[in-house]
């Protein structure tokens, strides 16, 4: 299975995929999932990205939302310091129901005001949580957080102890092992059963 990456907003994922920026388009209602094929340590990985953008309007995403997560990148508006104030709320409910994966904090449209760049953000520092300054219209950081955020993925789902993930491992296995078991036996002596008539 890919690794998988939460993260928001839209914008900026738009800016890594297509290196194209549409301040005018709509932004996301509910969840959008984006792939993505990377390279990693020379070996080729699909990635599946999942954009919560938007989810500041609700108190709380779904649990399921978090299911087989592997890193999460979450971005706050230079401009709107209630998006900041939100980064504790959502950081408590992934880790909630995904304790170990690594997690970015984004400081996003510094184009607006480089100044910004200076400022110390304690959320990140308080949290131990690298920190990353970025432009979705310029584009400034954005290949470099999303490259980065992907080799923290991999290496999580290659080296984890969660217990969730061992769990969700051995539930995919049960699954797998249960298809085999219900597939019907088409060869017998080499030949395809043909049903009878009564």
């Amino acid at each position: 299975m890919p690794p998988d990456l939460a993260y928001s907003p839209y914008r900026l994922m738009e800016r890594f995929l297509v290196n194209g920026f549409q301040p005018q388009q709509l932004s996301t209602y509910a969840l959008t999932l984006y792939k993505h094929t990377a390279t990693v340590d020379g070996k080729t990985i699909l990635v599946d990205f999942w954009d919560t953008a938007g989810q500041e309007r609700f108190q709380s995403m779904h649990a399921s939302y978090y299911h087989k997560a592997h890193a999460c990148i979450m971005v706050f508006d230079v401009q709107r310091k209630v998006t900041y104030k939100n980064l504790s709320t959502w950081y408590a409910e992934l880790r909630e129901f995904r304790p170990e994966i690594p997690c970015i904090v984004v400081a996003n449209k510094i184009d607006a005001d480089l100044q910004v760049t200076q400022k110390s953000f304690n959320f990140a520092r308080k949290f131990s949580l690298p920190l990353y300054f970025v432009s979705a219209a310029d584009g400034t950081n954005v290949v470099k957080l999303f490259s980065d955020a992907i080799r923290l993925a991999v290496s999580y789902k290659q080296n984890s102890q969660d217990f969730m993930d061992e769990l969700l491992a051995e539930l995919e296995n049960f699954k797998l092992e249960q298809k085999e078991e219900d597939a019907p036996d088409q060869k017998q002596s080499g030949k395809t059963k043909s049903p009878s008539l009564s």
